[in-house]
């Protein structure tokens, strides 16, 4: 199934928009919703490169930095957050 290239870029918009206001509103070095904004973040990137590619044959220049999150850390963090948005 592709994904719209708009829709995604109009997603990874406000996954930006949303990192920052987690950033500002860091409450610790360890702040879960900085984590999780960056999670998400990080897959509406993928999302946007993937629509990209489906759509066009094209890729942007950036890539998501490999850390130690995976998809069981973002299911977890989605029990423990709840965030208005």
């Amino acid at each position: 199934m592709s994904t719209e290239p708009r829709a995604a870029l109009d997603r990874l918009i406000a996954a930006f928009e949303g990192h920052l206001r987690a950033l500002e509103a860091r409450v610790g070095d360890d702040d879960s919703v900085v984590d999780r904004a960056y999670m998400i973040l990080a897959d509406a990137y993928e999302s946007y490169d993937e629509a990209l590619s489906e759509n066009f044959d094209e890729s942007t220049p950036l890539t998501v930095e490999d850390d130690d999150f995976d998809d069981e850390d973002l299911e977890f963090m989605d029990d423990d957050v709840t965030t208005d948005g």
